[in-house]
């Protein structure tokens, strides 16, 4: 379990390299929801999402050997994308496994980089290959199973924390469950009273099944947000969302390609559907407990273009 003392030193050592994002209330968000809303805009970080963070710290925390060597990462696209743009810029070898169903976008970027991109045929052939090469002398760049990884993700929750006004709960996307076990972590610490939800989508639940069989568990992958499709939690992010989360909420994809689009509607940013899907969670969320509610929102990450998003809501928006 990492502690107050582990963020901050991340803080310290990601200073400089990433971005401190806005964390702003919404006007927009509050009168669509019916309470008040401040949303932490991690899309606008340096490379798109959160991911920059945990990435950055651990780079930096590689010894010579390691950085001789180079890093490797898998990803389903804004931890490849932010391990081969933070690498780059450290001077730093970086191998990026994706399955081909990542985002295209997210796939231009990492070649576009000089990182050497590996594709493979799904999620967990990726795990596979990464793991293979770890064995080849890389150093593995874990995007959630990793302490120094989650304290760079908890940075999120240390701003939020010291910069928003007085919040009841904070929503949080979940694939592997880095950003929700950091980001907990820290409210813990600094805003104690603050629920913290998990939201994740359907074909994409590795840590809602995991809270209900009592330890990580593979899961079948199939939503279309690849960006929260891990194939397990750890038990790493397993132990800290247990002890720290109130409960982690199932939407579907729709509703997270529909949440996308009143995000842009209403709160003016660009979203992926794994942000997205904060918003039909808070709707469950304000349904179970009731009056005086004030949501705090992480959203995560803005790697979608003008053609994944124009797709998703002709299959999935309003009509």
């Amino acid at each position: 379990m990492i502690g107050i003392s582990d963020i901050r030193a991340a803080e310290e050592r990601i200073a400089g390299h990433v971005v401190r994002t806005p964390t702003v209330q919404s006007p927009g968000l509050s009168a669509l929801l019916g309470v008040p809303v401040t949303a932490k805009l991690e899309l606008l970080q340096r490379t798109g999402s959160f991911k920059a963070r945990g990435a950055t710290a651990r780079l930096l925390a590689l010894d010579e050997a390691e950085r001789a060597a180079g890093v490797v990462a898998v990803s389903g696209g804004n931890h490849g994308i932010a391990l081969a743009v933070m690498a780059a810029a450290l001077e730093v070898k970086a191998t990026v496994v994706m399955p081909r169903s990542a985002p295209a976008r997210s796939v231009g970027i990492v070649e576009s980089t000089g990182a050497s991109l590996r594709l493979t045929d799904g999620m967990d052939e990726a795990f596979a290959l990464t793991a293979r090469l770890r064995e080849e002398g890389l150093t593995l760049v874990h995007p959630f199973d990793d302490p120094v990884v989650i304290a760079g993700q908890g940075t999120v929750g240390l701003e939020l924390a010291q910069d928003a006004g007085a919040l009841t709960d904070v929503l949080v996307s979940v694939g592997g469950g880095g950003l929700i076990s950091g980001v907990a972590a820290a409210l813990h610490a600094l805003r104690p009273g603050v629920r913290v939800w998990g939201v994740e989508t359907e074909g994409a639940e590795a840590m809602s099944r995991a809270l209900a069989a009592g330890g990580p568990v593979p899961v079948e992958l199939s939503s279309i947000v690849t960006t929260l499709s891990a194939p397990a939690v750890s038990q790493l992010t397993y132990d800290h969302v247990s002890a720290l989360v109130t409960d982690v909420l199932v939407v579907s994809d729709a509703e997270a390609v529909r949440g996308s689009l009143e995000l842009a509607e209403h709160a003016k940013v660009w979203t992926e559907p794994a942000a997205g899907c904060l918003l039909p969670a808070a709707r469950r969320v304000l349904e179970r407990v009731g009056e005086g509610t004030r949501l705090g929102l992480v959203v995560c990450g803005g790697n979608a273009s003008v053609a994944d998003v124009v797709a998703w809501a002709e299959r999935f928006g309003p009509r």
